[in-house]
């Protein structure tokens, strides 16, 4: 099983348990946790990231 099959199944099963809105909450909680370390010059980037995960899942 490579990467790409794994990733599938990830986001497979999180679909099938309708945890898509969990995830995605969890990802901009995450966020907000580095942005409130980071200097405010990386929120914008932060902010991206986290988009670009929640794209991804």
């Amino acid at each position: 099983m490579g990467l790409d099959d794994m990733v599938n199944a990830a986001k497979d099963a999180v679909d099938a348990a309708g945890m898509g809105d969990a995830v995605d909450g969890a990802v901009d909680s995450a966020a907000e946790a580095v942005k409130s370390v980071t200097p405010d010059a990386a929120d914008g980037m932060v902010d991206q990231a986290a988009e670009a995960i929640k794209d991804q899942i």
